[in-house]
């Protein structure tokens, strides 16, 4: 349940609209609802500002589409992570308003219907998408602006200058980076406003898997970035999101 939602429940209550034994049903969920294998946190939002998210790795099809299935009923905006094409089929055909992003290898169902605040993702190669866009849909579920810079490493610096005056429009940058990791401390650099860094485990025999990035993002020389884990895309966007928003005004329609 959504902090507008509650806010929402209790004026009608307060309006003698809703009798407060229907509240109290409506409100039966709360602070999770036990569903055997898993507790969904419904009060997340109104602690954390976001909604709980599906991890769906390591979660069986029937599973995944259950803890979806209770996410959509208690009206907040969906997001699973690491979903394959198999799970995204079978949470589909019980929702087919929900989206499946296949390079993000990510799910999900998208309420709000204005924007807030300004995150703009990138990555230095084309081997980074995979978690570039995991980062990318996950700041778009949760009703952000996202800008998409890809394809921008540090051998080709020009193309990075480049775009250099769309990206510092952006609330907060998140970049995704393998082999050496030295785009965030280049794009830290550039811009006046955080940078998130995401290692990814691409790279030949030494880049060790990602830690090579991740040691050298650790230490940049940048005092504005920090850094997440290995393929993290999902965890940058969901910090940039609530920079962005605390740093946005109220929220714009979305075609306005």
């Amino acid at each position: 349940m959504k902090r507008a939602s509650l806010l929402e429940l209790l004026a009608e209550v307060e309006r003698g609209t809703l009798a407060p034994e229907l509240a109290m049903e409506r409100l039966a969920a709360l602070p999770f609802e036990d569903l055997g294998h898993s507790r969904v946190d419904h009060h997340r939002s109104l602690r954390a500002g976001l909604p709980e998210v599906i991890y769906a790795a390591g979660k069986t099809s029937a599973q995944t589409l259950e803890i979806f299935t209770a996410l959509v009923a208690s009206g907040v905006d969906v997001l699973a992570t690491r979903v394959d094409a198999e799970t995204a089929d079978v949470v589909m055909a019980a929702h087919p308003e929900a989206t499946y992003h296949a390079v993000a290898r990510v799910l999900s169902l998208r309420r709000e219907v204005s924007l807030r605040g300004h995150v703009a993702v990138v990555c230095a190669g084309t081997s980074d998408l995979a978690v570039a866009e995991e980062a990318a849909v996950t700041a778009e579920t949760f009703g952000t602006q996202v800008s998409r810079f890809y394809d921008v490493g540090v051998a080709g610096l020009h193309r990075l200058l480049a775009v250099r005056d769309e990206l510092v429009k952006a609330d907060v940058v998140v970049v995704c980076a393998g082999m050496e990791g030295a785009l965030p401390s280049v794009v830290g650099g550039l811009v006046s406003v955080p940078v998130i860094a995401v290692p990814t485990s691409v790279g030949y025999g030494a880049s060790f898997g990602g830690a090579a990035a991740l040691l050298g993002m650790l230490n940049s020389c940048s005092p504005n970035v920090s850094v997440v884990n290995i393929d993290n895309g999902f965890g940058a966007a969901y910090s940039a999101v609530l920079i962005a928003r605390s740093t946005a005004g109220s929220p714009v329609a979305e075609n306005g």
